[in-house]
C-alpha cells in the first residue's frame, strides 16, 4: 500500500494538469529504507510528448547524487497519461528499474488542464510484473 499525504497527492495532480497535453513526470524522495514519500521533485519531461515521458539524463544524475547526499531514495516515481487510463504501458514497464519504488500514474484524459476528475493509481513493477496497490491519502504522517 502507498500512504501519501494530501499535499503530495495534490502536487502530483497539479503537475499533471499543468503539463497536459504532455506527460508530466517526477519523483518523491524519502529517507533511505523508510518507504515514506516526503520530498516532491517535479522533473522536466525531456521528450515533451503527450504519449511518452523521459527524464533528462543530466537532471536524473543530479537528482540521484542529491538523494545520495541526503540519504534518500526514490519512494514514488510518477508520471501522467494524457489520453489513456492510469495504467503502466509496455514502455513504462520496460523502464521501471526501481523495484522498491511505488509507480504512480495520473490520468488527465477526462479533465486535461482543468479541475475535474483524474485517475490516481499506484503500482509496484518488479521484473516486468505489474501489481496495483491501494493508495491511502492522509493529512499528515
Amino acid at each position: 500500500m502507498l500512504t501519501i499525504t494530501q499535499a503530495l497527492h495534490d502536487q502530483i495532480v497539479a503537475h499533471a494538469r499543468a503539463d497536459h497535453p504532455d506527460e508530466a513526470c517526477g519523483v518523491i524522495a524519502g529517507p533511505a529504507g523508510g518507504g515514506r514519500p516526503e520530498r516532491f521533485i517535479p522533473m522536466l519531461n525531456a521528450a515533451r510528448s503527450p504519449t511518452f515521458y523521459e527524464f533528462d539524463s543530466t537532471d536524473l544524475l543530479k537528482l540521484y547524487r542529491e538523494m545520495d547526499d541526503r540519504d534518500e531514495e526514490p519512494v514514488v516515481i510518477y508520471h501522467s497519461h494524457t489520453a489513456t487510463e492510469a495504467y503502466p504501458s509496455r514502455t513504462d514497464i520496460s523502464y521501471a528499474n526501481e523495484p522498491g519504488a511505488h509507480y504512480v500514474l495520473v490520468s488527465t484524459a477526462e479533465c486535461g488542464n482543468d479541475e475535474g476528475p483524474v485517475q490516481f493509481r499506484s503500482f509496484r513493477i518488479v521484473d516486468g510484473e505489474v501489481t496495483e496497490e491501494e493508495v491511502k491519502v492522509v493529512e499528515a504522517y
